[in-house]
């Protein structure tokens, strides 16, 4: 019976002890803005963007969550598909560069527009949450 207590607790000390790898969990934060981007849901958006965000030309997270806003009200469907994620990881954070097709419009059968970027992305890991600290996006076609 000891041996079978000191085996329950030594499993339960270690179940307590894992944590996602920093690249699965950034993976997984980066496929929850796309949803929320998708979604049209901006405060989920919002959550991922660290206080200190700085992107092109000086933007801030607010300058960021109007950008956000003005496209969710211009497009009653948003659409984005992200290339492979070319992600590098450093102590604290990483860096992400992907290709992006945006898409939006007013049907669900077509986009009315759409524009293709190259970015790269700054994330802040703290725990298993990662903080998107910057954005830099430059249209591709």
């Amino acid at each position: 019976m000891r041996r079978f207590l000191t085996l329950v607790a030594i499993l339960l000390v270690l179940s307590g002890c894992s944590r996602t790898p920093p690249e699965q969990a950034l993976r997984r934060t980066i496929a929850q803005m796309q949803t929320a981007i998708e979604e049209r849901d901006a405060s989920t958006l919002a959550d991922g963007v660290a206080q200190d965000f700085i992107g092109p030309d000086g933007m801030d997270r607010k300058a960021a969550q109007r950008l956000a806003a003005v496209v969710f009200l211009q497009n009653k469907q948003v659409g984005v598909t992200l290339g492979p994620l070319d992600i590098k990881l450093q102590p604290g954070g990483a860096t992400v560069r992907c290709t992006a097709a945006m898409t939006g419009g007013d049907s669900a059968l077509l986009p009315t527009s759409g524009e293709i970027y190259d970015v790269t992305m700054q994330w802040r890991q703290d725990g298993d949450d990662w903080e998107l600290v910057s954005a830099e996006w430059e249209p591709k076609l």
